[in-house]
C-alpha cells in the first residue's frame, strides 16, 4: 500500500520533515484506522524513490510522537488517537480539537511544489553554503572514515563543544566545554528539557505569539500553557506578573533575540525585570537562541546576566548551516547536562557524529565565519527592501526587525490572517497565518513574513492582493 503523500525534493524542507508532516496529514484525515500497517521502510522508500534514511528517522519521530506503533519483527501501525491534557481555562478544552490544531500547524512543511513560500521560517537554498558544505563533507569522509558509521559520544564531539564555548564567551557566559551538550536539533534539546522537567499536568508559561512546534509538544507532554503577550521589547510584565499570582510554573520559554515570529529582540531593562522575576516566583528560563547568529553585534543574553542559575540555554546551527545537519545544543548546570545527556543516550543512543564532524569542518576551516558575514550582509538588505515593500502597500510592520529574516505584519483592516493565506493560494503564494503561532491556535491578525523571498514578483502581487481584501 503506497500512503497518499506528496513529497518535493525542491522545497528546501527536509524530506524527513515532509514524511512526518504528510503521515500525520494522512492520520488525521481520519482514512486510516487505529492498527491500520503502514508500508515498510524498506517499501515506502521504493514507492517514493527515495534514501531510507529519511524514512527511519520520520517514523522514529512518529512513534515517539505517539502517532505509530512499532511492532519488532512486524512493522509500524497507527497507533491509538493521541489526548493532550490541554488546561481548558486556556481556551482548549476539545482533545480532537487539539490534534486538529497540531495537524495545521504541521502543513505549513508541506505545501505543494512550486510555490514561493513567503511564511516559511527556513532561508533559501541559494543562501546557504553548499560550496563549503561540500567541501567540509569531503574532507570528513577522507579524514574521519570512523564517523560515517560509529555513534557521537553522549555529549558530543568534544572539539565543536569546544568551539560553542568559545563562542558563547563571547557573548559573556562563563562555562566550560562539560557544560555544553550537543543535540540532534534545538528540537531535541527542547523535547530533552521537557521530559526532564515536566511531567503532565504542569504549567508552563510561553510567549504569545512564539514557537509553534514547542506549544505541539508540550500539548502531547499534557503540560498547561499560558501565554504571556509578546510586546516589541521582550514578554509583557505587567502580564506575567498577573499570571504568576494565578500560577506556578516551573518554565518559561523565552527568544531572546530576532524572536520567532516577530523578529523582535529582549531589550536590557526586560531582561533584568524578567530575571528578578525568575528568583522570587523560582521558575526557570529556557532562553532559546536559535538565531544566535544572525546578529551582528552581540548583546546580552539572559543567560550572560544569570549565568545559569535560573536560565537554561538552547542554540543551534541548523538556522544558518544545514537544517539537514541537524546541529544544536543545550547550554546548563554541570548536573542538568548530565541528567539530560542521559536521557539523550536512552531515547537515541548518540547523535550523528558525521554531522558534528562536518560542522568541526566548517568552523576551523573559517568556511562558517564567511558564511555568516554574508549571509548577515544579505538579510540586512532583504529586511530593508521588505518592510518598505510592505508599508509601501499598505501593510502594518509590528516592529522593524534589526536582523534576522522574519517580519510579523498584518493588513489593518483584516481580524484573521487566515484570509491572508487564501488570498495568497490563487497567487502561488504560501504564508503562515497568525494563529499557528498562538498557544491554542486562536485567531490573530498578524501574519510571518520570511524577507529572504519577497524579491519574488508574487510577493509584490500578494502583498498588494492582501490590502485590498474587503474587511
Amino acid at each position: 500500500m503506497k500512503l497518499d503523500i506528496e513529497l518535493d525534493r525542491d522545497s528546501g524542507v527536509p524530506l524527513t520533515e515532509q514524511i512526518v508532516t504528510g503521515v500525520t496529514q494522512w492520520i488525521g484525515s481520519r482514512t486510516a484506522h487505529a492498527g491500520t500497517k503502514l508500508p515498510s521502510i524498506r517499501q515506502f522508500a521504493a514507492d517514493y524513490q527515495i534514501s531510507r534514511f529519511p524514512v527511519i528517522e520520520a517514523y522514529d519521530r512518529l512513534v515517539s510522537l505517539g502517532y505509530l506503533d512499532s511492532r519488532h519483527g512486524s512493522g509500524f501501525y497507527v497507533a491509538q488517537r493521541i489526548r493532550t491534557g490541554i488546561d481548558s481555562s486556556q481556551g482548549t478544552s476539545d482533545p480532537r480539537r487539539a490534534e486538529e490544531e497540531s495537524f495545521h500547524i504541521l502543513q505549513q512543511l508541506n505545501h505543494p511544489g512550486g510555490t514561493l513560500k513567503l511564511g516559511s521560517g527556513f532561508i533559501p537554498e541559494s543562501w546557504r553554503d553548499m560550496d563549503s558544505l561540500a567541501q567540509a563533507i569531503r574532507h570528513v569522509s577522507r579524514t574521519d572514515a570512523a564517523s560515517l558509521i560509529d555513534y557521537a559520544t553522549p555529549l558530543g564531539n568534544a572539539v565543536l563543544r569546544e568551539h560553542l564555548r568559545s563562542r558563547s564567551a563571547q557573548l559573556g557566559m562563563e562555562v566550560d566545554a562539560s557544560q555544553i551538550l550537543i543535540t540532534q536539533g534545538a528540537s531535541q534539546a527542547l523535547d530533552l528539557l521537557m521530559r526532564y522537567m515536566l511531567k503532565a499536568g504542569d504549567t508552563m508559561f510561553v510567549e504569545d505569539p512564539g514557537y509553534y512546534n514547542l506549544f505541539g509538544l508540550l500539548k502531547l507532554h499534557g503540560v498547561n500553557l499560558v501565554g504571556i503577550p509578546r510586546t516589541r521589547n521582550g514578554p509583557d510584565l505587567d502580564v506575567l506578573q498577573a499570571q504568576l499570582k494565578l500560577h506556578r510554573p516551573k518554565l518559561f520559554f523565552v527568544n531572546s533575540v530576532f524572536h520567532n515570529p516577530t523578529g523582535t529582540s529582549v531589550a536590557p531593562h526586560v531582561a533584568f525585570r524578567l530575571l528578578k522575576l525568575a528568583r522570587e516566583h523560582d521558575f526557570t528560563i529556557i532562553e532559546d537562541d536559535i538565531f544566535a547568529d544572525f546578529q551582528n553585534e552581540a548583546t546580552d543574553r539572559l543567560a550572560t546576566l544569570d549565568q545559569f542559575e535560573h536560565v537554561i540555554y538552547v542554540g543551534g546551527l541548523s538556522k544558518t548551516l544545514s537544517a539537514s545537519l541537524r546541529i544544536g545544543y543545550v547550554i546548563a548546570r554541570h548536573a542538568i547536562i548530565k541528567d539530560l545527556a542521559d536521557i539523550k543516550m536512552l531515547t537515541t543512543i548518540g547523535g550523528s557524529r558525521f554531522a558534528e564532524a562536518v560542522a568541526v569542518a566548517q568552523l576551523e576551516r573559517g568556511m562558517y565565519r564567511k558564511h555568516l558575514e554574508r549571509l548577515r550582509r544579505r538579510m540586512r538588505d532583504a529586511l530593508g527592501a521588505s518592510v518598505q515593500m510592505l508599508e509601501a502597500a499598505g501593510w502594518e510592520v509590528f516592529e522593524k526587525p534589526l536582523g534576522g529574516n522574519l517580519i510579523w505584519a498584518r493588513v489593518p483592516h483584516i481580524e484573521d490572517s487566515r484570509a491572508l493565506a487564501e488570498c495568497g493560494t490563487p497567487l502561488g503564494v504560501t504564508v503562515a497565518p497568525g494563529h499557528y503561532f498562538r498557544p491554542n491556535a486562536e485567531t490573530s491578525a498578524w501574519t510571518r513574513i520570511n524577507a529572504a523571498y519577497t524579491q519574488d514578483p508574487r510577493a509584490q502581487a500578494f502583498f498588494d492582493a492582501a490590502a485590498q481584501l474587503k474587511a
